[in-house]
């Protein structure tokens, strides 16, 4: 076709096709990642995101006093509190397919790293067994050794062939790919306190440059030995009041704190034809160094600087756009100034006194939970989203007084404060620095409302407009398509709807049982069919199951009561299948009658996989947020023994 044009129309072609490579290729580096399911383990009974965002709207401080189980603390002041979370000794080894001998050996933070993930997925509704052989990345921020300490002590006699593998930071995120299957990228990530913010940025890098196509990516941290304590209290990094006084007159340091946040991440386009439940979107990150400064853990305020303006620029927004930052606010008389002065430089020409940047941390109410201090404070940026309220900065009653307020265009969130769209984008930043000189931070914000500043580039607003027409079309059609939805099941406005839930044996069945009981309750709103079709398709389905046909969410409840008591209603089937291995039969929906419903819950209850069948692969609702396994834990715990 080009033979018989010039040398110099064949240049300007080959220009022309390599331009239009280069601008596909930085709208890919620069394409916004979904955040599609969170799982969080916190202090203060925040043992779901719900919880945890009860408890940041709430005010509440989950610090609380070192429990005599864990150490003896009236040696120093800076052991007496602490933020924990249950379950330190207890592991659900079977459901993970983990023999006892080996889950003694097995670090607490690699037990809680497999319940919080597998919640996560499930809060996504994703089947975490529908991720097998798939290009799904784990990045895992990790750094305490405790457990290891304790099990290096034990007599040599006694060390066993499970040590290493349970207790190495590179298994933690190994293991749960070895766990799902998955065959994507797998890393843990040690900057100290910035681990988890830094392994967001590096699974956003991978999601766009398509090594991998989903991203569990975590942050957890557990307390078991107080040496460390010990150790931060001699540098004089911990609080001695049992509060972190974050940008405060009191500020003398932080409250060493456990917990663990998990997000699943996709590309934002895959996520919308997917139907995922899009609770936010990174629109972009970055990662930088100190250097060298006046000492190996001292904060420099340059590189803060430096890391929060390449964000911005990585996420292709203004500074102007960005509402809140929630802050690294260790609460340290060295941390705060620098931290409040750098971010004072970079917003200093885009916000004043009459609408100042808001600032605030997540240390004030769960303490410095380290590795994962980072995806707490993105995690309750989220929840901030979702619920538009930006929630109170607690502890602040002077301001500190070595961090100039009067000039700087800064206001901590003393009170939860309305964060309301008012035909904006809403955007956040979340920065971590770890002592080992690494910074992160990262920007995240709405999902539909896209980057409408002056750099908000074409690719979104067509994506939003291209969601908008599926809408509409999707609206016209609805009228057409119910009474067919109806007739086939998975509606709530007389039609059928099929339950099908599952466990690994009968006591987690029957608490599952219980907790979609206290989820109907509780969530009187929620469509039946969403309920039934997100249970379907978002959960692995285990041997001892149970399935409910029912045309309301009251019927529903009535028949889940009628299970736990032992009577089996008409409509109620359960039982239990003698392997993992369902069975292949398949089943003609047709036109449903109820003696159809009756036969495919049968068929369910003795092994049938129906998650991919016409009943799923037609409904047109959405993905809903519904009860998680219930984990049988049972103690798995090796004590010193020198």
């Amino acid at each position: 076709m080009t033979d018989n044009l010039s040398p110099t129309k064949r240049a300007l072609i080959a220009l022309k096709q390599m331009q239009h490579k280069l601008s596909v290729l930085e709208k890919e580096r620069s394409s916004p990642i979904a955040i599609v399911g969170m799982g969080c383990r916190f202090p203060g009974g925040a043992n779901n995101p719900e919880q945890f965002w009860n408890l940041l709207s709430d005010r509440k401080n989950a610090i609380e006093k070192v429990s005599s189980a864990r150490w003896q603390h009236d040696s120093h002041p800076s052991l007496r509190y602490g933020g924990f979370v249950p379950h330190l000794k207890e592991f659900d080894a079977q459901f993970f397919r983990i023999a006892p001998k080996e889950a003694l050996s097995l670090d607490p933070q690699q037990r809680l790293l497999l319940e919080v993930s597998w919640e996560a997925l499930e809060n996504a509704a994703i089947a975490p067994d529908s991720l097998k052989e798939t290009a799904t990345g784990v990045f895992i921020g990790i750094c305490a050794i405790d457990y290891w300490h304790q099990l290096l002590s034990r007599k040599q006699e006694n060390i066993d062939p499970y040590l290493t593998t349970g207790n190495t930071h590179s298994t933690a995120a190994g293991r749960l790919s070895y766990l799902l299957g998955l065959t994507g990228i797998s890393l843990a990530v040690d900057t100290a306190c910035s681990s988890s913010l830094v392994a967001i940025h590096l699974a956003v890098k991978s999601l766009r440059d398509k090594e991998c196509n989903v991203a569990i990516v975590g942050g957890v941290n557990r307390i078991i030995d107080p040496k460390i304590s010990l150790n931060f209290a001699a540098a004089k990094m911990l609080s001695s009041t049992g509060k972190c006084h974050s940008f405060a007159a009191d500020a003398d340091g932080f409250v060493r704190s456990e917990g663990c946040g998990v997000v699943i991440l996709k590309r934002l386009d895959e996520a919308i034809s997917a139907k995922d439940n899009i609770l936010g979107v990174i629109y972009g990150s970055a990662v930088n160094q100190d250097g060298r400064t006046s000492s190996l853990t001292a904060p420099k305020g340059s590189a803060q600087q430096n890391v929060i303006r390449q964000a911005i620029q990585n996420s292709n927004i203004q500074a102007e756009q960005i509402d809140y930052i929630e802050a690294h606010g260790t609460g340290t008389a060295l941390g705060d100034p620098i931290e409040a002065n750098a971010l004072g430089e970079v917003f200093k020409s885009v916000k004043d006194a009459d609408q100042p940047l808001i600032i605030g941390s997540v240390k004030t109410n769960i303490g410095h939970t380290e590795a994962a201090a980072g995806m707490a404070g993105l995690i309750k940026v989220v929840l901030a989203l979702q619920n538009q309220e930006i929630p109170a900065n607690l502890h602040f009653n002077q301001p500190n007084p070595q961090i100039n307020w009067e000039e700087l265009p800064l206001k901590v969130s003393t009170q939860n404060m309305p964060w309301l769209v008012n035909g904006k984008p809403r955007m956040a930043g979340v920065s971590a620095f770890g002592f080992s000189g690494t910074n992160a931070h990262v920007i995240v914000g709405d999902w539909d409302t896209g980057r409408l500043g002056d750099k908000g580039d074409k690719e979104t607003r067509e994506t939003r407009e291209t969601r908008e027409t599926r809408e509409t079309r999707e609206t016209r059609e609805t009228r057409e398509t119910r009474e067919t939805r109806e007739t086939r099941g998975q509606g709530d406005k007389g039609g059928l709807c099929l339950l099908i839930l599952s466990a690994k044996n009968k006591p987690a069945l029957q608490e599952l049982v219980r907790k979609y009981q206290d989820y109907l309750q509780f969530h009187p709103d929620v469509s039946l069919g969403d309920i039934c079709f997100t249970a379907g398709i978002g959960r692995s389905h285990f041997n001892h199951r149970l399935a409910i046909i029912a045309t309301s969410t009251q019927e529903l409840k009535a028949k889940l009561s009628s299970f736990l008591e032992g009577n089996l209603e008409s409509g109620v089937f359960t039982g239990k299948i003698s392997s993992q291995n369902t069975a292949s039969k398949s089943y003609n929906l047709g036109s449903l009658s109820e003696k159809n419903w009756n036969d495919l819950a049968k068929l369910y209850v003795e092994g049938m996989n129906i998650a991919d069948s016409e009943l799923y692969s037609e409904y047109s609702g959405k993905k809903v947020v519904l009860p998680t396994y219930p984990f049988q834990r049972k103690i798995h715990w090796l004590e010193k023994d020198c």
